[in-house]
């Protein structure tokens, strides 16, 4: 039976959000898992993701950032995001110190998780997983977004819906290319920015699901060794 604990902690000492540690019984590896702007932790997707996770023996660690603990509707400015990443990862660290550790999230909390790590906050990490990185505003392609990147020192893995309006592939495929043989994108065929699929598609959002969860074992498992670059 997985091992479920809701804790809450302090970021910058003053804003205490809560969190959830998912852990189950043959954890390889945990994941922080921050959620996106829209929605938090407890979001249909990222509930469904860590439960998902769980089954492959991923271990999770989920966190509100203090405007939804708080019921705001505004996101936080950015150094609050960051802190609240760079404080779960060492929350997180702490709870498990003997699982690798990654970082990551669904849109929004994915790229202050790339943010935190280019400002060096995640030194524990082994790489970073992005649920839909939100490259651009819908409808207005740009790439703006992706320039600290490139001060990423960990392994970075994209996953990325074809239909996503926040994310060209047309500019995210290059953008990876240029950030090294650590980094990998994977595409998820017909599957928008949420990670749903169209009926006829032929698949189901929990066989997107499953893709997502195998792909992220799989990844995390090639790079739990991994050393970050210079």
């Amino acid at each position: 039976m997985n091992d479920v604990r809701n804790l809450r902690f302090f970021v910058l000492d003053k804003e205490e959000v809560s969190a959830l540690l998912l852990l189950p019984p043959s954890a390889t590896l945990l994941l922080v898992l921050a959620h996106g702007a829209g929605a938090g932790m407890n979001h249909t997707f990222m509930t469904a993701i860590a439960n998902q996770l769980a089954e492959d023996n991923v271990a999770t660690f989920r966190c509100q950032f203090p405007y939804m603990e708080q019921r705001r509707r505004v996101p936080d400015k950015q150094p609050i995001l960051t802190a609240t990443v760079a404080a779960a990862v060492r929350i997180a660290a702490q709870l498990a110190p003997r699982l690798p550790l990654f970082a990551g999230g669904k849109s929004m909390g994915g790229r202050m998780t790339s943010l935190a790590a280019s400002e060096q906050k995640l030194e524990a990490i082994k790489g970073l997983i992005f649920f839909g990185f939100p490259l651009h505003p819908p409808k207005r392609p740009s790439i703006k977004r992706a320039e600290h990147l490139q001060l990423v020192k960990q392994p970075m893995l994209f996953l990325q819906g074809t239909r996503d309006d926040l994310a060209d592939l047309t500019l995210l495929r290059p953008i990876c290319e240029s950030l090294g043989p650590q980094t990998t994108l994977h595409v998820i065929e017909g599957a928008d920015h949420s990670f749903h699929v169209l009926k006829r598609s032929g698949k189901t959002d929990s066989q997107v699901l499953a893709e997502l969860s195998s792909t992220v074992k799989a990844w995390t498992t090639a790079h739990s060794g991994a050393q970050t670059k210079n």
